[in-house]
């Protein structure tokens, strides 16, 4: 194809769709959490571009007008707030929407950043899916505001262009004669002057009649103009708003004899202001309160808890696995469901359950959306936090039942976090952050249930925001290490390989476990660089034992699902064995079977890239997750690891040992090589070798070893062998 073709095929109508997708500039100096944001939004259907600084991200702006820009705070040189000026500054950006990413929880940062103007924010370390779903939210909310800004501006133009209608009052006859717009509105003759109380008083609303004359009394007493706004009933019964301007008439001596007046309809505009509030206090989709006005809603009710002396309550609602939905049925059915969710909220609070109103009488609800598919509830006049927790039990049992939407029956269920005031704190934005961190240990415990916050929380989230920290400092001083547990053949005793185990002692913390480590290096993107070093480190060992002849036929490094994300992740594993002179059979990639579920598509197209090089691929934990027949029989894998948790039983109870034997036969006859995990008896090992079981590894033959141990390890069973 010459350069013509190409001009050609790059005016095709796919591309001109691509180009009206949403254009989010991802703004952060870490270029992990970049390529997590990408691979997130895109997947999304969004289109994404990359800055590393302040600089950089301005002159992109500028360069390619994103429709959102989500900004990290901290970043060397200008930083977020500053960035986030300059957009508010610049006449083209001033209403372009902003996410600012932060690990600061202090308030203060947090007010800070709105000052600067910022829409919202994300607090790292972030949930990413959240994320996803906060984004398609800000760029429709920012898509209604401009449609509604681009209206405001056809009115003013049409309010220029009306007509206006002026009317002049005699103050000594107390008669008034109305031209233009008021003739047809009041039905009067434009050549002949009526009583003004008689005539016209009475169509002005009850409300505003005195304002009205109030204004007029002024006028005449001070002899100075005066505007007023009020409404008028029109011959058909609706009332109509108005504004008017009034100019005193002065004769000689200063007395004023006579008011003249320009009135205009501002019905429309009246309508439009009061839509715009709205929209700046509540949610669209739904039409409930927004962030902004449950946070005025919970100010008043602290306030008004103070002089009650009673406790509020606090619910962080979050749908459970609401992300599925999006993704099986799509987005206009998610949409759905948080309408009939936010239906079901409402009719399953009483009027005992109702907040404290910002003024009595008002009926305002005590349900507001803060985006997404979180739901905040606020309890007031609450006398024991057990009453609190009746009205979240009665939430689950409601949201529990099936949803009809269109063909479809969908289940939900729903994550609670209770925060209660003055108990946990006496500050809004705290009783949020504290039900948030309750609704995600929820969450964690099993879904579809409540928990109370409680101190211990806020050290876990503590805990974690340290991890993060010392991990990215891990990861730059070469503080983590690698231990090797070894493969063992089960015919001959044989150490035919290993697999590779991060290990990780911190200066300050001391011994942090994998378990606890690597979920938060998944959650922050640092997963990318950690399995980047990690693959070399494994890669330049394994040399090194081939070049000695030890006898090892592979290594085994694990591979996380976050990792198949990075469309690098292939190209990654390539250069490490080029870099080392590795024979690529010398190392077996791992992972898991909630990895494949995730995106097939992508895992088994980066499988098969993986396998093409030579690298064996095997599915580790087997059992755990959904154990399907067709991952075996039609996806690239080479071995299948049995996780421990099936061997604990086994010589205790019959029917472990059964399935353990059904699950190496299966792999047997789809020609899988079998490896069992967690082999810590004798009688386990024998059971594995009479049922054809090809290795395993365990604490039976051997812990998880430094290089320099399992080395020796090596020697010495080599030795015995002899």
């Amino acid at each position: 194809m010459d350069a013509k073709d190409h001009s050609q095929a790059s005016l095709r109508p796919d591309d001109e769709v691509t180009q009206k997708q949403p254009l989010i500039l991802v703004v952060d100096d870490d270029p992990g959490i970049r390529m997590v944001a990408r691979a997130l939004f895109e997947q999304e259907g969004l289109r994404v571009d990359e800055a590393e600084d302040g600089l950089i991200a301005l002159r992109k702006i500028d360069e390619v007008a994103p429709d959102l820009v989500c900004l990290d705070v901290r970043m060397p040189g200008l930083d977020g707030f500053s960035v986030c000026e300059r957009i508010r500054e610049n006449p083209a950006t001033r209403h372009t929407p902003v996410l600012m990413m932060t690990g600061l929880e202090d308030v203060e940062s947090i007010t800070r950043g709105y000052e600067c103007g910022a829409t919202d924010f994300i607090t790292k370390p972030a949930n990413w899916p959240i994320v996803g779903h906060r984004v398609r939210y800000v760029l429709r909310a920012y898509e209604r505001s401009q449609e509604l800004w681009r209206s405001e501006q056809r009115l003013a133009y049409a309010q220029r262009i009306a007509r206006l209608g002026n009317w002049e009052l005699d103050l000594r006859t107390k008669q008034i004669q109305c031209w233009g717009e008021l003739v047809g509105l009041f039905g009067l003759d434009p050549d002949r002057p009526v009583d003004a109380v008689a005539t016209l008083l009475n169509k002005i609303h009850p409300e505003d009649r005195e304002p009205l004359l109030e204004c007029l009394k002024r006028c005449s007493e001070e002899g100075r103009p005066a505007s007023i706004e009020c409404r008028v009933v029109d011959r058909a019964g609706e009332s109509r708003h108005f504004h008017s301007e009034v100019h005193p008439v002065v004769e000689e001596g200063g007395r004023v004899t006579m008011l003249k007046g320009a009135s205009q309809d501002v019905t429309r505009r009246k309508r439009v202001e009061d839509e715009i509030r709205h929209l700046a206090f509540h949610d669209g989709l739904t039409g409930l309160p927004n962030r902004r006005l449950f946070r005025e809603l919970a100010t008043h009710a602290i306030h008004q808890a103070w002089r009650g002396d009673y406790k509020l309550g606090v619910l962080y609602l979050d749908l459970d696995d609401f992300k599925r939905i999006n993704d099986t049925l799509g987005h206009s059915v998610g949409d759905e469901l948080l309408e009939r969710v936010s239906e079901r909220l409402n009719g399953s609070t009483r009027g005992s359950d109702c907040v404290a109103r910002p003024i009595e009488g008002d009926n305002a609800p005590a349900i507001a959306r803060l985006g997404g598919d979180e739901f905040v509830l606020l309890l007031s006049q609450v006398r024991d936090p057990q009453e609190v927790a009746i009205v979240a039990q009665r939430i689950l049992d409601e949201l529990i039942q099936p949803f009809s939407l269109g063909d479809h029956d969908v289940v939900v269920g729903a994550s609670i976090g209770i925060s209660v005031c003055p108990d946990d704190s006496n500050d809004v934005e705290t009783l949020l952050r504290n039900a948030d961190m309750a609704m995600y240990r929820a969450k964690e415990s099993g879904k579809n249930r409540y928990k109370f916050y409680t101190d211990s929380m806020n050290a876990h989230a503590f805990r974690r925001l340290q991890l993060e920290n010392h991990l990215r400092k891990a990861i730059d001083q070469n503080q983590l290490t690698i231990n090797y547990q070894p493969k063992v053949d089960l015919e001959t005793g044989r150490v035919t390989g290993a697999e590779a185990l991060l290990r990780w002692t911190d200066p300050e913390l001391g011994f942090v476990g994998p378990d606890e480590f690597i979920p938060v290096a998944e959650e922050t993107g640092l997963i990318i660089p950690l399995g980047s070093w990690l693959t070399q480190m494994v890669c330049a060992q394994a040399k090194e034992w081939s070049d000695r002849d030890l006898g090892l036929e592979s290594i085994a490094i694990n591979v996380s699902g976050i990792q198949f994300r990075d469309p690098n992740l292939a190209d990654m594993i390539l250069s490490a064995l080029e870099d080392n002179s590795l024979d690529p059979s010398h190392l077996d990639v791992e992972i898991t079977e909630s990895t494949l579920m995730k995106d097939e598509t992508r895992v088994v197209g980066i499988l098969k890239e993986i396998r093409k090089m030579g690298v064996k691929v095997s599915i580790d934990d087997f059992g755990t997750g959904y154990s399907s027949l067709r991952y075996l029989r039609e996806f690239p894998v080479d071995q299948v690891k049995i996780d421990r948790s099936f061997l604990t039983e086994v010589g205790e109870n019959a029917a472990a040992g059964d399935l353990v034997s059904a699950i190496i036969s299966m792999c047997k006859a789809l020609r899988l090589k079998v490896v069992a995990e967690g082999v810590e008896t004798e009688e386990q090992r024998l059971f594995l070798k009479q049922n054809e079981c090809d290795e395993y590894q365990g604490y039976l033959f051997s812990r998880p070893l430094p290089a320099l141990e399992f080395e020796a390890l090596l020697h010495e069973k080599r030795g015995n062998s002899n």
